[in-house]
């Protein structure tokens, strides 16, 4: 443990997440937490169309048969809980458009949501509020793990952090006994993995390893049900979360924050289907292009200047035949998009579009550069640098990231960005209905139930 040792920190988590009540939360994290229920549900809904989705859909079916849970944008498709979370959260992530926590470098719901999905399809029912509580919970504490950890990814946070969010929040959700969250969230530390293998080289096993992580989550919560107990000390033990999978940890800090708010109200949106670190650039090219009439006949070349970690993830050059989820992290590509198509869409990670000549060509002129920040978590500042084909330069700083705190989307900006999720999978006539699905949750005494009704879920 660092300075300012906390006491078992698994335990302080999981208290935590037992003693939240809806009545208590702020309303300014209720109203984060309906909000980001229906991106993420909007998200996993186009999801069924994200590349190798179908291929994953159809490898879960050989893992057994049953119908005891529905999986997003697929109505009338049912299977085994843990099979329906691995599915969900690889929809929810499968295409970089799931809502985000920057500090931490981590995308809480797709996991989080995914398992309690699953969980409260295969038991009991559970009310709205504990359903929302429990999104709350998880997030709080994936989140606490992530910003704990100051240095930079070596594994996969989403995976590795969030299966101990999804266990903490089906503890909730399911008031679960305290000795026996304990034990699932001791063997949440036996199911952690993911690498950040899969980001360098833009692999599709992103997803998988999110899938993964819900997954998991319920065999860690079965394994406690059965009253098998588990590691004492996951996160701060010697052989633990931290002395593995990050290269110190500051968790004193990152707890005292359980007492300031909840995390939710600290998540981001993302307004394009890619890796976040793309946002700032392709903000930056939008505003160039309005203020100064740039374009890709007059653009001769373009440097995004930006903290290391931006370099790190989304530097790579594009090519020809990368795969979707390769393009997704791969900001000349974006920003080329950008240029030829004034935004970056869904369509736009398709096989045709990915290997448009145009847009390669243009990407190879191109480049990200790493401006030597300290801060190895930083997303800003940033600057986008152009040299024009008539000598000019052309200088945009982006000093905030578009759909974080700071600059948030609007409520209009929201819904079309659900909209377009729904539209893109073939169910924008679901549009309205899950807009007040999600409005009428709290209130509700069977949260899926009421989720089911606007068809969006089998």
């Amino acid at each position: 443990m660092g300075e300012g040792k906390v006491s078992n920190p698994a335990h302080v988590l999981i208290d935590h997440a037992l003693a939240l009540r809806w009545d208590a939360i702020p309303e300014a994290a209720r109203s984060k937490a309906l909000t980001f229920l229906h991106d993420s549900l909007a998200v996993g809904v186009a999801g069924r169309n994200a590349a190798h989705a179908d291929g994953v859909l159809a490898m879960v079916r050989g893992w057994g048969k049953g119908e005891t849970a529905g999986v997003l944008g697929r109505p009338g498709v049912r299977l085994p809980a843990p099979s329906a979370a691995f599915v969900n959260a690889f929809q929810i992530h499968g295409q970089e458009y799931d809502c985000v926590h920057e500090p931490a470098v981590l995308h809480p719901m797709a996991t989080v949501l995914a398992a309690l999905l699953a969980e409260a399809e295969r038991g009991g029912p559970v009310s709205g509020e504990q359903f929302l509580t429990a999104l709350v919970a998880g997030v709080d504490v994936a989140v606490t793990l992530g910003i704990a950890a100051p240095d930079a990814l070596m594994f996969f946070r989403p995976a590795t952090a969030g299966i101990f969010g999804c266990v903490a929040a089906i503890a909730s959700m399911r008031a679960m006994p305290r000795t026996m969250a304990l034990d699932a969230f001791g063997h949440a530390m036996a199911f952690a993995s993911g690498t950040m293998q899969a980001h360098l080289e833009g692999k599709p096993a992103l997803p998988v390893q999110v899938a993964h992580a819900a997954r998991s989550s319920l065999d860690a919560i079965d394994l406690a049900r059965a009253g098998m107990p588990g590691v004492v000390h996951p996160l701060d033990g010697p052989f633990g979360y931290y002395a593995l999978m990050e290269k110190r940890e500051e968790l004193a800090a990152a707890m005292a924050r359980l007492e300031q708010g909840h995390r939710i109200t600290e998540v981001s949106w993302k307004p394009f289907p890619t890796g976040r670190a793309g946002h700032g650039g392709i903000v930056s090219v939008q505003r160039l292009m309005a203020q100064h009439g740039l374009t890709a006949d007059t653009m001769e070349s373009l440097e995004y200047h930006a903290p290391p970690l931006i370099h790190r993830l989304v530097g790579r050059p594009a090519k020809s035949g990368m795969e979707p989820g390769y393009a997704r992290l791969c900001l000349p590509f974006l920003a080329a998009v950008t240029l030829l198509r004034g935004t970056v869409s869904l369509g736009d990670f398709q096989r045709g579009r990915l290997d448009d000549p145009e847009v390669l060509g243009l990407a190879a002129r191109i480049r990200v550069v790493a401006d030597g920040n300290p801060d190895l978590a930083a997303f800003v500042p940033a600057q986008t640098r152009v040299r024009t084909a008539d000598g000019r330069e052309l200088v945009e700083d982006v000093t905030a990231q578009f759909g974080s705190p700071e600059w948030p989307l609007s409520e209009a900006e929201h819904l079309a960005k659900a909209r377009g999720c729904l539209a893109f999978a073939a169910l924008d006539d679901r549009d309205e209905a899950l807009a007040d699905a999600v409005g009428r949750l709290p209130k509700s005494l069977d949260a899926i139930a009421m989720l089911r009704a606007s068809g969006v879920i089998g």
